[in-house]
C-alpha cells in the first residue's frame, strides 16, 4: 500500500512539473511572437539600458617596462684604431674608469705638430708687435698676426683634447651591458664601442589615456609590481610626466623605483603600476555598446516612446566595458544598445527584454 502512495505522489510532482515548464513555454512563446508581430509592422527589435549614477572608481593599473634611468651608449669622439680594451660584457664599472685605448701615434704627432705651430705664432706676434713701434709693419699685420695665433691656440687645444679622448672612460657608474668592438677595430666619430647600463636605479615607462594623465603629477607615490616577483611591492615616484599626447592620445610617463636586495628587477622586465585617487566619484555610466561607430563619435539612440533617436552625448573616460557620460544625458533615460546598425532617426522600435 505504501508504494503505491508513493508512486501515485511521484506521479502527480511529475504532471505538476510538466505543466508548469508547459506554461513557462507558452508565455515565453508568447513573448516571442509579440516581438516578431512588431518586427514585421516595420519595429526594429532592440534591446535597451535605463542610465543611471554610479559609483566611479577612479583608481586604475597601467603595465609598463623596466628601462635603466641611466642606459648610454658610449660612442667614439675620435678615428684611430682600437689598441686595448679593458673591460668586457658584463664588467661592473665606475664613472671615470678607462674602458679602452686608441692608438695614439698620430695624436700624438698632430700635438707635437700643434704645439710647433702655436709657438711660432707667438714669436711672430711677439716680433710684429716690436716692429710697429718703429713703424716697419701696419697695425693690420699685427692683428694678422694675433688672429694668427689665436687659430694655432685652437688647434693645439683640439690635438690636446683628441689625444686625451683616446683614453675611452665610463661617464657614468653601471654594468657593460653590450662591447661593439675588439682588439683592432677601427673607429671613426660617432661609432659605438660599449653600451652601459646601472641597474640600481630602474624607470617604469608606460603611457596612460588622457582621462588619467589629469589625475598624475610629478612626485606622486606609485606602488610598483613586477611579474617575476609578484609578492613583492616596490615604492615609485613619478619623475616624468609628457606634457603632449600621441596621436592615440595616449601619454607616456616614467616612474623611478629603487631595486630591493634579494629581488633585483632587470630592465626590459615588464611591470605594473597601481594608480589609487583620492576618492570615489558619481558618474553618468552607459555600455561601450550603445555608441555608433566607436565611442569617439558620441553618437547614441534613446527611446523616445517607441521611436529611436539620435542624441549627441560628451563621453569621457573609458571603464571597461562602460562609458562615462559629461553631457547629453540625464538619469532615467534609455539608450539603445543594440540593433543600431538597422535605426536611423524616428525607427518605431520593439525592445526585447
Amino acid at each position: 500500500m505504501k508504494k503505491v502512495i508513493i508512486y501515485a505522489g511521484v506521479i502527480a510532482a511529475s504532471l505538476a512539473l510538466i505543466a508548469w515548464k508547459l506554461n513557462a513555454n507558452q508565455r515565453e512563446n508568447a513573448a516571442r511572437t509579440a516581438v516578431v508581430k512588431e518586427s514585421m509592422s516595420g519595429a526594429v527589435p532592440v534591446t535597451i539600458d535605463t542610465v543611471e549614477h554610479q559609483t566611479l572608481n577612479a583608481s586604475f593599473k597601467e603595465n609598463g617596462k623596466f628601462e635603466a634611468v641611466n642606459q648610454i651608449e658610449l660612442t667614439s669622439e675620435i678615428s684611430g684604431r682600437v689598441k686595448e680594451l679593458y673591460v668586457k660584457e658584463g664588467s661592473a664599472v665606475k664613472a671615470g674608469q678607462p674602458l679602452a685605448r686608441i692608438d695614439t701615434e698620430i695624436l700624438s704627432a698632430d700635438r707635437v705638430a700643434a704645439q710647433a705651430r702655436l709657438d711660432q705664432a707667438k714669436q711672430n706676434l711677439q716680433r710684429y708687435e716690436q716692429a710697429l713701434q718703429s713703424g716697419g709693419v701696419t697695425q693690420k699685420q699685427v692683428d694678422d698676426a694675433r688672429l694668427q695665433l689665436e687659430t694655432e691656440q685652437a688647434h693645439f687645444v683640439q690635438a690636446s683634447k683628441n689625444l686625451s679622448n683616446a683614453v675611452v672612460k665610463a661617464p657614468v657608474s653601471g654594468i657593460i651591458n653590450e662591447r661593439f668592438v675588439e682588439i683592432g677595430s677601427y673607429l671613426a666619430p660617432g661609432n659605438k664601442i660599449f653600451e652601459i647600463v646601472d641597474d640600481k636605479k630602474l624607470k617604469l615607462a608606460l603611457s596612460v589615456t588622457e582621462y588619467q594623465i589629469v589625475q598624475i603629477k610629478t612626485g606622486d607615490k606609485v606602488a610598483v609590481s613586477a611579474s617575476v616577483y609578484p609578492e613583492v611591492t616596490y615604492e615609485g615616484t613619478v619623475t616624468f610626466v609628457s606634457a603632449k599626447g600621441d596621436a592615440s592620445l595616449n601619454y607616456p610617463i616614467e616612474i623611478e623605483i629603487k631595486n630591493i636586495p634579494g629581488k633585483v628587477l632587470k630592465a626590459g622586465m615588464y611591470g605594473s603600476a597601481q594608480f589609487k585617487s583620492a576618492g570615489q566619484a558619481s558618474a553618468l555610466l552607459i555600455p561601450r555598446s550603445a555608441f555608433r561607430g566607436g565611442v569617439s563619435s558620441n553618437r547614441i539612440f534613446v527611446n523616445d516612446n517607441g521611436k529611436a533617436s539620435i542624441r549627441n552625448v560628451v563621453a569621457g573616460g573609458v571603464h571597461g566595458s562602460s562609458v562615462e557620460i559629461r553631457d547629453g544625458l540625464k538619469p532615467g533615460d534609455q539608450v539603445i544598445t543594440s540593433g543600431l546598425i538597422n535605426l536611423i532617426e524616428g525607427t518605431p522600435i520593439a525592445v526585447i527584454q
